[in-house]
Formats: C-alpha cells, structure tokens, sequence
C-alpha cells in the first residue's frame, strides 16, 4: 500500500470523528431533558426480604414447682460428683478451691467468713434465693461476670433442682420452700338440672382398703430422706415418725418445729395426716416441709395405714364407710416441719 493510500485511510478517520463530535454537539444543544424529582413507579421489595423477626423473651421455668418435685438424694450424688473438687458440705468444713456449702441457702452471697470472694460476688447484695441459685448454676459466668468460678453450668433444669435441693437440706433450719405455683385446673362442668353434687367418698372407705406394706415402701421412698420411724429415732431434716398417729402436731421434744405447725392444735388425725400428705404447703402455709405432697388418694391411705402401726398401742381405724373419727393423743412424734 503506498503512502497515498494510507493518507486517505487516517483522514477518512479523522473526518468521522470530527462529525460525531459536531453532531452531538448540535443535538445537546436542540434536545433540554427534564430529569423526574422521584421515580414514576416504585416497586415495594420488602416482601422479598422481610426484616427479621425479633425473637421472644425467653422465659425461665418457675423455680418452685422444680424444687418440690426434686430428689435432695440425686443432688447429693451430683453435688459430689461435679462440686466435691472445690467445695466441702459438712458443717464448719473448710473451703477447698471454692467455699464449704453448708446453710448456702438463704445466707449471703459472701457467706464464709475468711473466705476471698471474686469481686464480682462480692457486689451481689441479699441472700442466696431459689432463683439466684438456679441462674447461678444455670450459667456462673452469666449471673456474676468476672467470677472465679470455673464451672461452665447445668443445663439441665432438673439437675439444677436436685442439687438445689439437696443444699437446701444442709442446714438445722432448712428454708421454706417456694410456692409450686401450677397451671389452673379447668373449671369443672355444672351438674345437670336436678342432679345432686358428688360429695368425696369418706377417707375411713381408703383407709380400709389400704395396704401398709405397700406404705412402708413409699414411706422409704418418699420420707426416708428427712424423717427416721424406729422407736425412739433421732431427728433428720424432719423429726421421728413413730407414734405418730393420734401426737399433737408438734409432739418431738427440742425439734425446731415451724411457726406454721405450732399453730395446729390437738392431734394429728387421720383426716388431718390425709390433709397433709395431699399438699403440706396448703395445710400449713409456711411450713418446712419439702415435700410437694401425693395426688393419689390411695397411696396417702397405704402411708397413712403404715404410719398407724408405728405405735406401741395403735390407733383404732375408721369405719370403712364413714369420716374418720379423730385419733386420740398417744406417745410419738409428728412429720411435722
């Protein structure tokens, strides 16, 4: 290709440019747009990406229905088997890593004297409570931050009531027992037109029917942990329970009875022992007591029936087909608390 050709070629480029230049000058000086304030359709995409929704409180379970239906013998067994490396129970034990744990409930957060509390526990005011311990346990690095503490937390609700449990019966005085609130029963249906109201049968038609080995049994499983039944037995958590049918409420000399079982008077009943076994805390609000009490009506009987052969002379039962007739006062000692 010869050097005229090539001219013509680069000028044929340069007068392309120059026209578009030239045109587009012209047309921005004809055409004046108005650009819109705001879009003329707007397209809501939130439905694409809803925000997250926030999620609920999570709530703690009531602490007091926990304890009532926990075994202070299970949180024996866990208390040594995760605490025993840092803590001691027995009364006036030393401390190891962590403090004794003796009478913890109720006492303050710092409660053993000489012991070097964190800082972070030593700003906790008040008392040990039910709910302080379930949160402490539940989480130590979350209730108090900056606790020595090296354990991690339980959690398991029911361990957590266990092991409370069982501090709570490492005392003289055990603390009473939180309320075990429970969902309100359905309001029972109004009997037909004319029909009678069912009235409970007579307790004397249970006792009759009862079985006092099969009381024994629960008697051990159920009682065994806090009251002894021999003759002459020493108080535990509760006092003796021989004798007990017919005993004034409060009958075990030097046992720290509380202020709810001292107002009873007269003796222990079998309508007043049924009464008891069924809800302790509904028949002496405010007692000791820790035990939540048995729903089944022929279990109490079985206990009930047992507990009335713990005498030298027993008392006589009721009628099978009547109320029970009061007990009349004999030796022995009450499951009072």
């Amino acid at each position: 290709m010869d050097s005229m050709e090539v001219n013509k070629a680069v000028a044929s480029v340069l007068v392309a440019g120059i026209a578009f230049m030239v045109a587009t000058l012209v047309a921005d000086g004809m055409v004046h747009p108005t650009h819109l304030a705001k879009t003329a359709i707007t397209v809501d995409t939130s439905a694409l990406n809803p925000a997250p929704a926030a999620k609920a409180e999570q709530q703690e379970p009531p602490v007091g229905p926990m304890i009532a239906a926990a075994d202070p013998k299970a949180g024996d067994a866990l208390a040594h088997k995760l605490c025993s490396a840092c803590h001691s129970f027995d009364e006036g034990g030393k401390a190891i890593v962590g403090p004794n744990l003796y009478g913890v409930l109720g006492a303050p957060h710092g409660h053993m004297a000489g012991f070097e509390y964190s800082a972070a526990l030593k700003a906790k005011t008040g008392p040990w409570t039910y709910d302080e311990l379930n949160q402490w346990l539940t989480k130590p690095a979350a209730y108090a931050p900056g606790t020595k503490m090296g354990f991690a937390g339980l959690a398991s609700e029911k361990e957590r009531a266990e092991l409370i449990a069982y501090l709570r019966t490492l005392s003289h005085n055990p603390e009473p027992l939180p309320a075990a609130t429970a969902p309100e029963p359905a309001p029972a249906a109004a009997p037909a037109a004319g029909a009678a109201a069912a009235a409970p049968a007579p307790f004397g038609a249970a006792l009759a029917a009862a079985n006092p080995a099969e009381g024994e049994k629960l008697a051990q499983k159920y009682c065994s942990v806090c009251h002894s039944f021999n003759k002459g037995g020493k108080a535990i958590v509760g006092p003796n329970l021989y004798g007990v049918v017919g005993a004034p409420h409060g009958h075990m000399e030097g046992y720290s009875y509380s202020a709810a079982l001292k107002d009873k008077q007269g003796p222990w009943t079998y309508d007043e022992l049924n009464e008891w076994l069924t809800k302790p805390a509904a028949y002496a609000p405010g007692t000791k007591m820790g035990f939540a009490g048995l729903a089944k009506e022929h279990e109490r009987a079985d206990i009930i029936d047992y507990l009335h052969t713990l005498a030298d002379q027993p008392e006589p039962l009721p009628a099978a087909g009547a109320a029970s007739a009061p007990a009349q006062p004999s030796q022995g000692s009450a499951p009072a608390q």
